[in-house]
């Protein structure tokens, strides 16, 4: 991993900019930025989210790992191990609902990590995960 990792920029439509600000905001816990009456920044764990308003929804596609269904596309951050479970228990506690719950892929391979999948209110998807050993992320 490079020590001079600097933080991504990524933009996403929402339908509802409202519900989905306080999502981020209440139930994420990231830290709201700048604002318009159609886009919202956020500190997405150290990185720029911006959420853009946007009437329709598009297709939902989905894809086989792991013998579950990974939404397409999706984002998310990978945590420490210890911040994983924090999260996911908070996450369970606030009652979200996962579309993967919380478990450890590839167990005893190459790339074992924790993950879990989830949607915010306008549909997108997210990923959080954590590797046993984070000199593993790139593995093949």
């Amino acid at each position: 991993m490079t020590q001079n990792l600097r933080p991504f920029h990524l933009a996403i439509p929402v339908n509802n900019l409202e519900v989905c600000r306080t999502f981020y905001r209440d139930v994420l816990g990231c830290e709201e930025g700048r604002s318009s009456d159609h886009w919202v920044d956020f500190n997405f764990f150290g990185h720029q989210l911006v959420l853009h308003y946007q009437e329709s929804a598009s297709e939902e596609i989905a894809n086989a790992v792991d013998g579950k269904i990974v939404p397409i596309p999706h984002f998310g951050v990978v945590l420490d191990m210890e911040t994983f479970e924090k999260f996911s228990e908070a996450l369970k506690k606030k009652n979200v609902s996962f579309n993967i719950e919380p478990y450890i892929r590839f167990k005893g391979l190459t790339g074992e990590q924790a993950t879990m999948f989830f949607k915010d209110p306008s549909g997108n998807a997210l990923e959080f995960k954590a590797f046993k050993n984070i000199d593993q992320l790139f593995a093949s």
